[in-house]
C-alpha cells in the first residue's frame, strides 16, 4: 500500500477532532464523577426511576464491564451501565444514566432515527470490514470488473457514513430528553445541570467527530475512484 498525502489532508482534521473530543469526555467525566448529585442516588437508580416513570418496567437495567461502556440494547430491551455509572451517585453518572434511559424512551415511542439506526446495524457491521477490502481489490484490478467492485465497496462503506449521520439526532435527542427529565423531576437542580451538560455535550462531540471522519474517508475513496485515469 502506498502513502497518499490526500488521505492525510482529508482525515487529519477529523482525527484531531476525534482525539480532542475523547479528551473532553474523559476530562468532563473525571471532573464531575467527583461531584455528588444533590439527591445522592446512583446511576442505576436514576435509570430505573426514569424508565418506571414512563411505564417501561419491562426494560432491564444491568451493570456492564468496561469504562463508559454504557448503552441501550433495543433488541433485548436492556439498558447496560458501566460500573462507573451504575454504582456512582455523581453528576456524571446521573447524566449518563439518564441519557441511556432516553434511548429507551425513544424506542418506546418508535423514534424514527433510532429505528433506522437499529435497522442499519447489520449493513454497517458488514460494510465496516468488507467495504474497504472490496474497494481496494477492485481499485487495483482496474477497469471493467475491478471498477464495478470498487463501486460496490464504496457503497458498502457509504452505509457507515449514513449510520454515523443518523446517529447524531439519536444522541442529541436522548440527551435533550435526559436533561428535561432530570430537572423536571428534581433529580438535579438547575445549578447541577451545568455538570450534566458538560458530560453529555462532550460525549455528543465524539459522535460529531465520528460522522466527520466517516464522511471524509468516504470522500477519499470517491476521489480515488473518480479521479483515476486508466
Amino acid at each position: 500500500m502506498f502513502f497518499d498525502p490526500l488521505y492525510l489532508i482529508l482525515s487529519l482534521p477529523a482525527l484531531a477532532l476525534g482525539l480532542w473530543a475523547q479528551s473532553k469526555v474523559r476530562s468532563a467525566f473525571n471532573k464531575y464523577s467527583r461531584v455528588q448529585a444533590g439527591r445522592g442516588v446512583a446511576g442505576a437508580q436514576v435509570a430505573r426511576y426514569i424508565l418506571d416513570l414512563n411505564g417501561l418496567n419491562h426494560v432491564d437495567v444491568e451493570e456492564s464491564k468496561g469504562f463508559l461502556s454504557d448503552h441501550y440494547d433495543p433488541s433485548k430491551k436492556t439498558l447496560r451501565l458501566s460500573p462507573q455509572v451504575y454504582q456512582s451517585n455523581s453528576l456524571a453518572a446521573v447524566g449518563v444514566a439518564a441519557h441511556e434511559a432516553g434511548h429507551a424512551l425513544q424506542d418506546s415511542t418508535n423514534y424514527g432515527p433510532l429505528s433506522l439506526r437499529s435497522a442499519m446495524v447489520p449493513s454497517v457491521q458488514l460494510g465496516s470490514w468488507l467495504g474497504p477490502i472490496v474497494f481496494f481489490i477492485g481499485y487495483f484490478l482496474g477497469p471493467g470488473l475491478g471498477q464495478s467492485l470498487a463501486w460496490i465497496g464504496l457503497i458498502l462503506f457509504g452505509a457507515i457514513a449514513v449510520f454515523a449521520l443518523v446517529t447524531l439526532p439519536v444522541e442529541f435527542d436522548a440527551s435533550k430528553r435526559a436533561k428535561q427529565i432530570l430537572v423536571s423531576q428534581g433529580v438535579v437542580s438547575q445549578q447541577e445541570l451545568k455538570g450534566v451538560n458538560a458530560v453529555l455535550d462532550a460525549a455528543a462531540l465524539t459522535y460529531v467527530a465520528g460522522a466527520i471522519q466517516a464522511l471524509t474517508t468516504l470522500l477519499y475513496y470517491a476521489f480515488l475512484l473518480l479521479g483515476r485515469r486508466d
